[in-house]
Parts: C-alpha cells; structure tokens; sequence
C-alpha cells in the first residue's frame, strides 16, 4: 500500500467572525501546526443571497488570508444548506418522512435527492464556485456536500422521489425486443412476488412508494426502493464530481458519517478521490451504539474502543486507500443524549488512531466554538473569545509528533471482513426480531478480532482479490452473489460466513436451493428462529448463541455443537458456516480457533487496550480511564505507545 504523509487542519467559517480577525486565526491555525483548512460547506445565502447575485469578495478575501500563510483549503459545496429563496422557489423540494410530513426549512440538509429542480441550483452553483476558483493555487481539495445522510435525510417519499422510483423501476425492469423502454411489468410483479394480496400491477404509473401501507410493505418493493434511494444520492454526487473535475484538478472528496448506512457509500465513493468521516467518538457512543448503561458510563469519556477504528478501516476501503478524518471532535459536542468532556490524552489519542490506520490527514471540528445558533454548545480549538480549549494543547503536541514520525505505511492486514450495504438494507426491512440489526453483527464481528490484536480490513462484496488475507468473515450478507461464494471457496483463506448470509435472492426471496447453498458445502438451513432476550442457546464449548439461531441439516462437519446437540457451525475443508449469532464469549472463542488453525498470531487483551500494526509500526491504544499493564508495557489511561517494528534488511 502506499505510503502517506500525515497531516492536521481545522473546520473554518470566515462568515461566522468579523474579517478583521481572519488574518490573526490563519496565524494562530500554522502557529499550532495546522496545514489544512476545509471552507465554505454552510456558506451558500452568502455566496448567493439573491437568485443570479454573487458575492465572491468575502470568499476571495478568506481564501487569499488562509493561502497566503500556507494553509491548504478544502473548498466545499455550499448544497447541503440551500437558502430560503430556493425553498420559496421550489416549495416542493423539501423531503418528506415516512409520515408523509415535509421536513421544513429551518435546520439544514433540507432537501430531497429526487427533486430536479433542486439539482438545477445545485448544478448551477457548484458550476460557479469550481469556475472562479479551480486554477486558485491555495484550493487543494474539493468536498462535496456534506454528510449525506445525516439527521435521516436519504430517505424521502416525495412526489419527486415517487416519479424518479417509477422511472428507475423501469430501467431494472426493462422491456426487452423493443427500441424504447417503457419496463416490463410482468417481470417485476415476478420478482417482488405481487400475486401475493393481489399486489399486481398492471403499469409502473401506480407504483407508490412503500410508506402508509395498512402493514408492512412488501420487502422485494421496499428493497428495491432502497437500492433506488441509495443510487439517488450516487447520482446526485456524480453530478457535482463531475463539474468540479471538468475544471479543477484538485482531489474531491466527501464527510461520510459514522453508522449511516442507508446509501452505499462504497458507490458514492467510485466518483470521488478521497473518502473522509466525521469522528465524534463521545457522541456516537451514546447515539449509535448498542450497549449497555454501565458499558457507556466506563467509556462516557473516550468513546467506544472499537468504534472510530472500525470506520477508519470501512473509509480506508470507500476510498480505496486514501482517507481522511475531516472532522474530528476535540471536546464536547453538543447533539447527543449526554455531551460530557474527553478524559485527557483522548483527543491526540483518536488523532493517532486515524493515522496508525492510514489516515492521510485529521481536521479538528471547529477552530472556534460559534457562541450563537444550534451549534452554540459545540467545543472547538478556541472557545467563543479566541482562548485556546484544551483540545487545541493535545493538537498541537499531536502536530510536533508528527514531524518526527515516518509516513503512515500500511500493510495487509491478516484478517478480511466484508461488508455489505445492500445487505443493512435487507435487514433493516426484513429484521425477523427486536435487536436484530446488520451493522451490529458486522461491527461485533469486528470487536471480536480486534479483542484478540488483530489488525482488519473492511473489504467491498465485490472485492476480487482475497489473496494474502489468512481469515475472511462473512457476516450476515442476506445475498451473496455466485461469484462472491466462488472467490470465497477458493481464495485460501479460512473463511466464516454466516449467520444470515446468503439467504435471500437478489429479489429478496428465499434462495432454492435452501441457503446456504455454498459450493461444495453439504449445509441446509431447515428453520430459523429469533430469541428473546432471555432466551439465548448455550454451546458446547462455551458461551451461547443471542438474537437469532438457524436449524442445520446436511453432511458437512459439525464443528460446534449447542449444549442439546444441534449443529451452531459447519464446515467443509477451510470454509465454516456458522448458525447463531454468538455472544461476546463464543465469538472470541470461535474466532480464536480459526486464528490457530489459519496461523494468525493472537493476543487475549485487556477490555479497553487495543493493537494496531502496520508495515513498521505497532500502535497501542488504552482507552481505558486507569492504567493498564500487558505484555510487559505500562499503560497510561488514555494513551498511545508507538513501537517501530524491526525491518528487513534488503538482500
């Protein structure tokens, strides 16, 4: 993989501060270390308060202070805030919730992905911005947008979605022998299986989209309105790509956000350079993830151990090695059900983290915390009278480290996990039980190995080469293409799949053959069954399957067993199937074993330690709140251990 240079920035917004000061923050940004500045994403009444009437002066103004002090800008799309005279314009732009309610004007990312109009401004805009400023020598990125997805804003049933749905329906459905395509209708009632509640349709003018039904929707329609949802903000991303790279040559990237999964970000990443994220490592372990009170209360002041990692490796992957973190929390935020302050050490910690997994650059958001609006109670580098915040202390010593570490050089990593949008959508529609969520799977999946010291790579479904990879999971990929199961079968590696993975077709109905139908695998799954919470099914060897448990028949190995004697795992030569989504206990248990047998050195660390190698350097990370000891190292609570790897001497 190539190697990266590191780097920091800060997230700026000239038009919060009065321009006499714009010159004293440049300073004060490269005094701290800083290189990168990301402008503009929020800016557009002030670019165009008018329709057809610019203001460019302030931009230039801010863009020529920051360059000329040697700050790289990121110049970002103004499209995620449209200005109230577009709304007055196109009061039918607004997205609207499952409810049928419009969401309003007020807040922002007030906009449906569906409505033409709207990308017209959009188009028009962005044309603008990339034509006076793509040969202006301190534009060093692009972004585009901003966090697509957030505040549950892909979905929308607008009567601009509905139109767009029926026009992409026809295009998935198309009717063949024929010069125009008007779909074939036969051959979508067939796939979402329609003669079922006389569901038929007799033209793709009466497809509604699947919200307001008396009960659920039927999931081969809502699956499909997804996969057309997802492809909406694809194009709507393409859109801006392609202007911005018409005239500019700069990198563009795009703020993805952590947990969002209701887009497929590895496809809006196909049109992009560099793939960034948003890193609130407090504030997502209260909003996005599954844990317990006293689980959350251990780690209220460092975040989830495991959390910001596994997005560091997913973005890795949307980006296709190059990433970045652009906004960072560096105190509290102010959005999640408890907002506390980091433990010192924590924030240079999570901006060690992102480099030790390649990060090529980390922005702190905000350089000043804004004293007015929503986000009044959101920390920055400087508080709201320019005095310096505790996190900008950490930044900075992260800033002086840097220039003596060597650039970030990765590997591959031993161990694969795949990971597979389409497949969130198929379980957020067809969950089977309470708790019965994808990302939770995957990400436990995840915790598991990096519980034993193992490095990860968070790999696409259509990912073609697997070689060099010793163990590759395959959790809960509801269909899962031949070519995946082929590759899978004789990439080498050991490989575990399941549970709920390869079980429904591309149309959402149950495979025939009975899944998992894998080559040369011997398995059928006969039942499933969800579990109450109280209701888990002990193994064999310890621990016990939660949530969900399938009933296998065949002739393959038995592997696990559960304490009455029911197959919980499979296998054929290095390829398990397991039946059961395993507790914490059986997953580090069953994944330990493959380890063993595929040759992959473990570790048993202790609950708040984690290890991250690359090709020279160990990274370790205590995100415990006391000191820890391990392998002969002392830890400090909240710190990083960085330890270069002996090299090879050339021949």
């Amino acid at each position: 993989m190539t190697a990266h240079a590191r780097s920091l920035g800060c997230c700026y917004y000239p038009e919060h501060w009065s321009p006499q000061i714009w010159q004293c923050d440049a300073e004060k940004m490269v005094k701290a270390g800083l290189t990168w500045v990301r402008i503009g994403e929020f800016a557009w009444s002030r670019l165009e308060p008018q329709p057809g009437q610019y203001d460019w002066c302030w931009l230039d103004r801010a863009i020529d202070i920051l360059g000329s002090v040697g700050l790289k800008v990121v110049l970002s799309t103004p499209t995620a805030t449209p200005p109230r005279w577009i709304v007055d314009q196109n009061p039918d732009m607004l997205a609207v919730d499952t409810e049928g309610r419009p969401r309003k004007f007020g807040a922002r990312r007030h906009y449906c992905f569906s409505h033409l109009g709207y990308r017209v401004h959009c188009a028009r805009i962005v044309t603008e911005l990339a034509a006076r400023y793509a040969q202006n020598p301190y534009i060093a990125a692009w972004q585009t947008d901003n966090e697509y997805g957030c505040h549950d804003t892909t979905i929308s049933y607008s009567a601009a979605a509905r139109s767009a749905f029926q026009t992409w329906l026809r295009n998935r459905y198309p009717e063949t022998g024929r010069d125009s395509n008007d779909g074939d209708i036969t051959a979508l009632n067939t796939a979402w299986g329609n003669v079922f509640w006389s569901m038929e349709y007799g033209s793709f003018e009466q497809i509604d989209l699947p919200n307001l039904t008396v009960t659920e929707a039927n999931p081969s329609h809502h699956l499909d309105f997804r996969r057309f949802t997802s492809d909406q903000v694809v194009s709507f991303n393409k859109l801006q790509a392609d202007i911005i790279r018409r005239q500019s040559p700069a990198p563009i990237a795009h703020n993805y956000m952590g947990r969002i999964t209701d887009f497929d970000h590895f496809d809006v990443g196909a049109d992009l350079d560099i793939a960034s994220w948003d890193s609130y490592p407090l504030g997502f372990l209260e909003d996005r993830i599954t844990a317990t009170e006293a689980y959350k209360k251990k780690f209220a002041r460092q975040g989830d151990p495991d959390f910001q990692a596994f997005h560091h490796d997913l973005y890795r992957a949307v980006g296709r090695g190059r990433w970045w973190v652009m906004e960072q929390q560096p105190g509290p935020v102010n959005w999640a059900p408890y907002n506390p302050a980091p433990l010192p050490g924590m924030v240079r910690l999570w901006t060690w983290e992102a480099f030790a997994h390649g990060a090529e650059a980390v922005c702190y958001f905000r350089w000043r915390q804004v004293p007015f609006a929503q986000e009044q109670m959101h920390s920055g580098l400087l508080n709201p009278d320019s005095s310096e915040a505790p996190g900008l202390t950490e930044a900075r010593r992260v800033a002086d480290e840097i220039v003596k570490a060597p650039a970030a050089d990765l590997c591959k990593a031993p161990v694969a996990i795949v990971f597979d949008y389409d497949a969130d959508f198929s379980w957020s529609i067809q969950p089977h039980g309470q708790n019965m969520r994808y990302f939770d799977l995957v990400f436990e999946s995840y915790r598991a190995a990096r519980a034993l010291g193992l490095s990860v790579d968070i790999v696409p479904p259509d990912t073609r080469d697997l070689t060099d990879y010793k163990l590759i999971l395959v959790p809960g990929m509801m269909h899962m293409p031949k070519p995946l199961k082929a590759n899978l079968a004789s990439c080498g590696a050991a490989v575990i799949i399941g549970p709920r993975s390869a079980c429904r077709t591309q149309d959402m109905q149950i495979t025939l053959p009975l899944p998992p139908d894998l080559p040369g695998f011997d398995a059928a799954i006969t039942q499933v069954e969800s579990l109450r919470p109280n209701m888990g099914i002990a193994l064999e060897k310890g621990g016990y399957f939660q949530h969900y448990f399938e009933q296998l028949t065949g002739t393959a190995e038995v592997s696990e067993r559960t304490s009455q004697g029911q197959p919980a795992m499979m296998r054929e030569g290095r390829v398990r199937y397991l039946a059961g989504w395993p507790d914490p206990q059986a997953f580090h248990r069953i994944l330990a074993t493959a380890c063993t047998e595929a040759e992959i050195v473990t570790r048993n660390l202790p609950e708040g330690l984690r290890l991250r190698e690359t090709a020279t350097e160990q990274f370790w990370f205590n995100y415990a709140a006391e000191t820890q000891v391990y392998d002969g190292k002392t830890f400090a609570p909240a710190s990083v251990l960085r330890d270069l790897l002996p090299t090879t001497p050339n021949p």
